[in-house]
């Protein structure tokens, strides 16, 4: 029987062991030495993995995160929140009261927060979370529309002990409006208050401020409103982010000032707990507009008011 390896190796082996030989059948028989050959290349070759080309891996880069700017910020508040005092305090300020105000000239740290365009639905309930944590009362200028929308979050915003002013009923600029046309929309949000929270405001913020002399003085003599600008703009409704809204109330709070802000605008909610926290170990306590306008005609508020101050 012929050595079924003897084709079979010359096949593999030909072009080495017999250059040239046309035939198998020609080539001379398979040695031992070279059967043990042929067997270890075989068998070797027969465990190794055959070479696949593998496809190049991509290598993905990390993501570097930019740190957020934090030169603006207010420092946190480390340990547990500081709260605003408890103050039983008068709101008559019908005895010569001034047209407008952008402040109150008292030298105590009494400060007055507002917020302007509300109600919204979801910004102005986590505000109100916010000021309640800190036992702070706060002023709040809205608009009548929204409140026709949201009369449920004004209910809650009287309930918590806050003061609702009137900020008109459509937002529109009042300086460029008649008399009459002014009337009704103050008469308006006036309505819409007192229809979902059976109160009425006493005092007004014209929006954008904009409300000629002529105009304050209708509204004052006619509606008994003071006109309540501002002494610190952080002109957060140009959404310059929470930290700048921040720094920009700490930088110009001051005693008897009154700080203008929006409760429709997130980066001005998100800024408040940093804000308000700050405030409070600066020592300042907040009161509402018509608080702070009552201290004006107080002989005994400053005295009140620096003795209590911690």
């Amino acid at each position: 029987m012929e050595n079924p390896l003897k084709t079979l190796g010359y096949k593999v082996l030909g072009s080495t062991l017999q250059a040239g030989a046309a035939d198998p059948a020609d080539a001379p028989a398979l040695s031992r030495r070279g059967f043990l050959l042929l067997t270890a290349a075989l068998t070797s070759c027969s465990s190794v993995e055959p070479l696949v080309q593998k496809k190049p891996t991509s290598i993905q880069a990390p993501t570097i995160k930019t740190a957020s700017k934090t030169s603006h910020a207010a420092p946190p508040i480390l340990g547990p929140v500081p709260n605003n005092p408890n103050m039983t305090m008068g709101t008559d300020f019908s005895r010569n009261s001034a047209i407008s105000y952008s402040r109150v000239p008292i030298s105590s740290k009494y400060i007055a927060m507002t917020f302007d365009d509300g109600p919204h639905p979801q910004n102005t309930p986590q505000l109100l979370d916010i000021l309640g944590a800190r036992n702070i009362k706060a002023t709040f200028y809205v608009v009548g529309r929204s409140v026709d929308l949201y009369p449920q979050v004004l209910r809650r915003t009287v309930a918590e002990g806050h003061e609702i002013g009137n900020h008109s009923n459509t937002h529109r600029l009042l300086s460029k409006l008649s008399d009459d046309e002014i009337r009704a929309d103050l008469g308006r949000c006036r309505d819409a208050v007192n229809h979902a929270a059976g109160i009425q405001p006493r005092t007004m913020r014209p929006p954008y401020g904009g409300l000629l002399q002529r105009q304050r003085e209708m509204v004052h003599a006619e509606f008994g409103y003071p006109i309540i600008l501002w002494s610190v703009d952080p002109l957060d409704w140009k959404r310059p982010g929470s930290g700048v809204v921040s720094s920009r109330i700490l930088k110009g709070a001051s005693a008897g000032g009154i700080v203008l802000a929006h409760d429709i605008h997130a980066p001005t909610i998100h800024a408040m707990p940093a804000t308000l926290d700050n405030l409070l170990l600066r020592g300042f306590q907040f009161v509402t507009v018509s608080q702070l306008l009552a201290m004006k005609n107080d002989g005994s508020a400053n005295q009140t008011a620096a003795t209590s101050i911690q």
